[in-house]
């Protein structure tokens, strides 16, 4: 499995971005207020990215030590897979909050403190969140096999029996 690639956190965060951008549009030129995120949201991301490096930290162990418990490699994998979507839900969930924060900051009228202190909250977890789940997708990944050669990289003697004849 591949890891996250700084692209796709990018492009996650900029998709966001503009979705709560024109959220708090389409709820302006509607007459309505604009979006606030709840004060659970900030608080549920970082509990996420808590869960995801607690999650990984046997995996890690399990790697560096030679007396810790080996962990199940379809664990590791799960866990891994949970911290790459949750890096890119940390990016979107973001960056939606900053198109938020970018669109009431715009504004002519000066919003109102508690729902600027929400949506500043919410920037900053959805960014720890994505530092989190990089960090337990880094615990869950093996390192490189120093001694093993690639397939690409066998020499003509190192092919095996049938290998001439496609058996």
């Amino acid at each position: 499995m591949k890891r996250t690639s700084a692209l796709s956190l990018v492009v996650a965060a900029l998709l966001g971005g503009g979705f709560g951008f024109l959220i708090d549009h389409a709820l302006t030129m509607s007459g309505r207020a604009t979006f606030t995120p709840a004060v659970g949201l900030p608080i549920l991301l970082v509990l996420l990215g808590a869960l995801c490096v607690a999650l990984a930290w046997p995996v890690r162990r399990s790697q560096r030590s030679a007396t810790a418990p080996r962990v199940d490699p379809f664990r590791a994998v799960r866990i891994a897979i949970l911290a790459k979507a949750s890096s890119i839900v940390g990016a979107a969930s973001g960056g939606a909050a900053a198109g938020m924060l970018l669109y009431v900051s715009t504004r002519p009228v000066a919003p109102a403190l508690g729902s600027v202190t929400t949506i500043v909250a919410a920037v900053a977890a959805g960014a720890v969140l994505v530092v989190a789940a990089l960090v337990a997708e880094h615990f869950c990944s093996l390192p490189p096999d120093d001694g093993a050669k690639d397939h690409d990289e066998r020499q003509p003697d190192d092919a095996g029996p049938g290998a001439a004849t496609g058996h």
